[in-house]
This record gives C-alpha cells, sequence and structure tokens, in this order.
C-alpha cells in the first residue's frame, strides 16, 4: 500500500470564473458536481450506443496481458471491431488503465458508470518508480514492496466518479483509473503552458515541454562525462549535482 490516503475535494456548484480565478492556479485534483451535462448522463446505456454506433468499425487498443503496460509495450495498436461488439465486450470486464502522468491538464468527464481513481503528486515523484511518464508499480492497491520499497511513502489520493462527476487531473499528476462498472468517460486535455513551450510535432500531447526535453539531453551528456572518472570521484560528483539541482530548481512553494 502506498503512503497516507487524502480524500479529493469535491464541490457543487463551482462557476467558470471561481474555478479559474480561485480554484485552477491551486494546481490539486478536485471533483466538480453538478455540472449539466445534458440527456447523456441517462441516455448512454449499453443498448442505446450499441444501436447507435451499429457495425461501424473502430480502431481500439488491444492488451496482451490483463493490465495495459506502457512501459514494455503489450499491446496491438490497429486492431478493427465493430463498435457494438466493442461496447459489449467493454461493458462485461471490470477496467483498469495504467499508471502514467501527463504534461496537459485533463477534465475526466464521468458520463455515465462509475470509475475509482487514484492520484499521486509529482512532488512525490522519486517514490513512483518511474520509466519516463509511466510508473513501473502496476497494481497500486498490494505492491510489491521488497521490488518498489518507496512507494509506500508516496501520498495517495483517491475519489470516486459517478455519472455528470467531473475531476480535474492537473499536468504532471500521476493517475490510475478503475472502472467499478460499466460507463463512459470523456477526457478534454488543454495546455497549461504558453503554446511555444510545448513540441509542435506532438500529435498526441504526450511529450515532455521543449525545455524539459533539452534539459534532460544536457543532463545525459553530463553523465557520459562524469563516466570518465574513477567510481570515487564520480560518486562524488554525481551527488555534489544533485545538491546542486535540488538548491536552484526544486521548488519550496507547493506542497
Amino acid at each position: 500500500m502506498a503512503g497516507p490516503r487524502i480524500l479529493v475535494p469535491r464541490l457543487e456548484g463551482v462557476s467558470r470564473e471561481r474555478f479559474m480565478q480561485h480554484l485552477y492556479p491551486q494546481r490539486k485534483p478536485l471533483v466538480l458536481e453538478g455540472i449539466d451535462l445534458g440527456a447523456c448522463t441517462s441516455k448512454w446505456t449499453v443498448d442505446y450506443l450499441s444501436q447507435v454506433g451499429g457495425k461501424k468499425e473502430v480502431k481500439i487498443h488491444v492488451a496482451a496481458v490483463a493490465q495495459m503496460d506502457f512501459i514494455k509495450f503489450f499491446f496491438v495498436y490497429f486492431r478493427t471491431l465493430p463498435f457494438d461488439e466493442l461496447v459489449q465486450r467493454a461493458a462485461e470486464e471490470r477496467h483498469k488503465e495504467f499508471f502514467i502522468s501527463e504534461v496537459m491538464d485533463n477534465f475526466l468527464i464521468q458520463v455515465t458508470g462509475k470509475k475509482r481513481v487514484i492520484l499521486f503528486s509529482p512532488r512525490d515523484a522519486q517514490y513512483l518508480y518511474l520509466s519516463g511518464t509511466k510508473s513501473e508499480v502496476l497494481n497500486i492497491d498490494n505492491p510489491d514492496l521488497v521490488k518498489y520499497p518507496l512507494f509506500s511513502k508516496a501520498r495517495r489520493y483517491e475519489c470516486t466518479l459517478g455519472a455528470g462527476d467531473v475531476l480535474f487531473i492537473p499536468a504532471l499528476w500521476f493517475h490510475n483509473v478503475i472502472s467499478e462498472e460499466f460507463g463512459v468517460g470523456v477526457n478534454i486535455f488543454w495546455k497549461h503552458l504558453p503554446s511555444e513551450c510545448y513540441d509542435k510535432t506532438d500529435t498526441y500531447g504526450n511529450k515532455d515541454p521543449t525545455a524539459a526535453s533539452r534539459a534532460a539531453q544536457i543532463l545525459d551528456r553530463a553523465l557520459k562525462t562524469l563516466a570518465e572518472l574513477p567510481e570515487e570521484y564520480r560518486d562524488f560528483y554525481a551527488r555534489r549535482m544533485v545538491l546542486h539541482i535540488q538548491d536552484k530548481a526544486y521548488s519550496k512553494n507547493f506542497e
């Protein structure tokens, strides 16, 4: 199990102005209740979606294992399936998404059904055993603490989404989503930073900001340079570099 459990706050009747001026700048997850999403919250049932979508073929991700793993890439990119069959199959199983963070802000809109969402702050990244933007810890409810001992220090934020709930997920927050029952969720992503901060070739919106990518490349070159030193010296100067990064780059303004 991860560290302390924290419930994600829930607010009802939040206006756009209040969200943008007072809540959005806090950069923390928040469940918004009471937003009028229209008739879709009751209308989009399995039967309705199957009937409307019919036999139109859609492209889907299919995992070769029970849980998708975007680190080892155990999935097939382009398999086609009739839409009504996709809906019927999705309704039969309880689904769990991989554990990931994204570089854009995100509204997860729960149109129908029920989801459990677990989030971790980017401030706890050192406990999450990262490979890029993904965590190697796949089973966050029963993690292997022998293999991932630091995971127990990560603060775990939790919420349950029902039909009509909207979860704000700030950029860089790690999240894992479990479908408790069949439902439809819609994600809306947008850029928190100015457009010029992002990679213009990033079709899917999941590449690091360009400044972060350049910094990572510089770090790789620095590590190759350190490799020219004997182990004792390499270790000492690497530790000095880490302390310098912590002093100059770590923020003291966030929890």
